[in-house]
């Protein structure tokens, strides 16, 4: 298991779990997740992004979806190579422990288990029931993407 630290003090110590949906979009379109995550790529002193293998997981199975072929094949990228970058921009985390917090989409609490193991300060999603949550569940905020993408703005602005 990672060692844990307090919360963040400076800009390049914020930690952030990206769900499923937010990945997908990000990955397969050029909306605002997308914005989102270029914008911590090209400066990954921003933010730290953390998964686990149950979310990986869930990925894999998504960008393998048939309606993900043709974003994929225009990037000509497959789905094990767009899996294979996004978890190599990531700190791995092993929730030993998975809440029971979403009843409709258990899937949800993976989210959840991942951003109390990581520290997050946030969750970014699109997610109906992560966002039912919001403004926070267990001093973790509740983003959306637009809301992650002002507040790297707002960080940026305050260094």
């Amino acid at each position: 298991m990672q060692q844990q630290r307090d919360h963040p003090k400076t800009l390049s110590e914020v930690r952030w779990v990206l769900d499923t949906n937010v990945a997908v979009s990000a990955l397969a379109w050029r909306g605002m997740p997308y914005r989102l995550l270029q914008a911590i790529r090209h400066q990954p002193e921003t933010v730290q992004l953390y998964s686990s293998e149950a979310l990986l997981a869930e990925l894999a199975g998504v960008l393998a979806r048939p309606h993900l072929r043709k974003p994929l094949a225009a990037i000509d990228r497959t789905p094990a190579e767009v899996l294979t970058d996004y978890a190599a921009s990531m700190e791995i985390v092993a929730p030993t422990e998975i809440p029971r917090v979403i009843v409709n989409d258990p899937d949800d609490d993976h989210v959840l288990a991942c951003a109390l193991t990581a520290r997050a300060e946030a969750i970014v999603s699109g997610d109906r029931h992560l966002l039912a949550l919001q403004p926070q569940w267990r001093d973790i905020d509740i983003l959306t993407a637009a809301q992650a993408v002002e507040r790297i703005e707002q960080l940026r602005r305050e260094r």
